[in-house]
This record gives structure tokens, sequence and C-alpha cells, in this order.
């Protein structure tokens, strides 16, 4: 069948719009009509290269669409199920998944070259295979995927607020929840309230923080922080680290949890300084891999024992978590519908990405057309 997608040729190029070949699912696979996909910086990390990957590929990795066909083996899914993707797909019984650390799935080896876990390619343009961003794809309209790639989810649910537990609204709340063990009476330092940071607010806040402060420079951000957990906003790390010992006596904060756009070491020597004895800077942000940022004080860190822990996915188990925050989102006390500040078509692609690096979005998405 044939679909229509926005695709990545190289590092440093925009968006293309084309259409491909879209082979039928294999064993163990599903046909997946997308209706939204989130536009997340993850997908922007891939044009400037600081995501290594295989090129060409299928940009997109947070969606929600219909099962439309199964592949044989198929025991997850049926057709007509509503689905929200997995970033991280999820096998179920490789040594992380029996250890109970899905997120740290052995399929995602695959996530490099981006093909499913067979180790095959079911885009094609001619004789060009095409890659999928996290085996996914989300900006086409249609995509084969993975069963380990896909979460049933209630059909009652909107689909626009079910694409963004796909990677944001997860990765930011488990940021803080799980990756951040936020406890009641906590004081929480969220650097960065984008599309990950702000449900990163989002689970200080429901875990019990008595403080959250939020870090943007952008003032829409810092509102909107407020309007969706945060106690304070501030426009930098200084105001954050000042704030934070002014409301804890001295003692610092007990999370500093980094979800900006783009690492800086004086980002993570900021968020390092701000948590007191025993704090945990949570580092969920994503960079080139050849970069090195981390610098701090070894004595400090030995003499105070706080804690540097990288995080993927916020911990997440996506087969537990998604339906778990939809619950919530359901029973109002996640906020969903609320993150989204401007839809765009699969033609608006690019535009949607430049609304997000200007600070204009919390969380863009496409709506695919029918």
């Amino acid at each position: 069948m044939k679909t229509r997608a926005a695709v990545l040729r190289d590092v440093g190029k925009p968006f293309e719009i084309v259409e491909l070949d879209l082979d039928e699912p294999k064993a163990g696979e599903v046909l997946v009509r997308f209706v939204a996909s989130g536009l997340c910086h993850s997908d922007d990390h891939l044009r400037t290269g600081d995501i290594p990957v295989r090129y060409p590929i299928v940009g997109g990795h947070e969606g929600a669409g219909i099962v439309e066909k199964v592949g044989p083996g198929v025991t997850r899914l049926a057709v007509g199920d509503h689905v929200a993707t997995s970033w991280l797909p999820v096998c179920g019984h490789c040594r992380n998944c029996s250890r109970g650390w899905t997120n740290l799935c052995d399929l995602g080896r695959f996530l490099y070259d981006n093909s499913l876990p067979d180790g095959t390619f079911r885009y094609h343009e001619g004789s060009t295979d095409f890659g999928q961003m996290c085996l996914l794809g989300t900006f086409s309209q249609y995509a084969v995927l993975s069963e380990a790639s896909a979460v049933k989810v209630e059909d009652h649910l909107p689909l626009e607020a079910v694409a963004l537990v796909s990677c944001g609204v997860t990765t930011g709340f488990n940021t803080a929840v799980k990756a951040g063990e936020v406890r009641p009476g906590d004081t929480t330092i969220v650097y960065g309230v984008g599309g990950v940071g702000i449900n990163a607010v989002q689970g200080a806040a429901n875990a019990g923080a008595r403080y959250v402060i939020a870090v943007d420079p952008v003032e829409f951000k810092r509102s909107t922080a407020l309007s969706l957990g945060a106690t304070h906003a501030v426009a930098s790390a200084e105001e954050a680290q000042e704030l934070s010992l002014q409301l804890t006596y001295g003692a610092g904060a007990n999370q500093s949890l980094i979800t900006v756009g783009v690492v800086t070491e004086e980002v993570i020597s900021a968020a390092f300084s701000a948590v007191g004895k025993r704090g945990i800077v949570v580092l969920t942000s994503i960079e080139s891999p050849a970069t090195k940022r981390v610098h701090v004080s070894g004595f400090e860190l030995t003499t105070y024992e706080k804690r540097i822990q990288g995080a993927l996915f916020g911990r997440s188990n996506p087969f537990d978590d998604i339906p778990r925050l939809l619950e919530l989102y359901w029973a109002g006390k996640l906020k969903l519908d609320e993150l989204i500040t401007a839809r765009y078509t699969l033609d608006q692609v690019n535009q949607g990405y430049e609304d997000m690096l200007a600070g204009r979005n919390i969380r863009g998405i496409i709506i695919h057309e029918q």
C-alpha cells in the first residue's frame, strides 16, 4: 500500500513529505492507521544529528491510532483496537524485562538502524529502505509496527490526548515519580518546561512535592507550569537555587530534574549545586553521545552523598504506565488537553518544529488526514 510520510534523508536536512510503499505486517506485527502524532524534540535531534541513526528515516515516535491489520501470531492486539505507540519496544522476556527494567529492553538495540526487530524494513521508495524513528514512524498516515511497540488503550479516550503519553508525558511524569523518587513534602526543581518538563512538573505535584520550581527563560512556559502544578516559576537556574534555599531554610532541593531541549554543562552544574544532602539529579535530556557535559565536584558528591541519575523514558514500563496515566487523565488528575498548544497537518511538520524551537509550543501535534 501507499502512505504519505515526513522523512529525513540526512543530517541537517528539513523534513520532506513523500509517498512511500508500505509492506504488509509480518509475524508479530500490526498495521496502524495514525490519527495523531506529537512533535517531540527528539525528532529534531535526528535532524541535528544528536541522535545517531541510519538515514533515510520516517520521523515521529509519539502517536495514537487504530489497528487495521494484524500479522500471524499477534496476541496483544486485534483489528479495531485503539493504541498508543511506545517509543521503546518491550518484548517482556529478555533479561532486562524479566528484571522489571522494561525501558532497557534488549529490543532497544534496533533503535539505531530503526529496522523492525527482525532486522528488515517496511517502508520503501523504489529500492531504498526507510527506517522508522524508534521502530515507529508516526509521521506517516500508516505504519507497520511490532506488537511490542503498541499499547492497547480504551476506545473512549480521545486519540489526540493518547498520542502525548507515547513519550513526553510518560517520560516527564516518571522522571519525577520513578527516577527522581519525589515524595510528599519534597522540594523539586524542573529545568526546562517544554513537552517533557511540563509533565515532570505534573508528576512532582502528583507525588506530593511541597514546592515545585519550574525553570524556563520563556514566560509562556513558566505561566503554563504554574497552571499545571508548579508552585513557583523562574527564568534562570540562579534564581531557582536561591529560591530553593529560601524555601528549605538552606537545606536545598531534594530533586533537580533536567528536561531541557539542549543540555549544557552549566545547567548540569547548577542542578547539582541546587540539591542538598542525598539530593538526586536526574538527567533525562538527550544529546550527542560524543559530548561530555557532566563535570561536578567529586568532594561534594561524596560528602553530601548526592546522586546523578540518568533516566531513559523516566524508567517507565509503557504497558503499565501508559494505561495508568490515561486513567489519571480520565479522572481529571492529569492534564493532557491543556498541553496541546497547536495542531498541524503533516505538510506543516517543519513549521511545527520552528514553533517548538522558538518557544511557542508546549506540545504541537500532527492531525493526520483521514
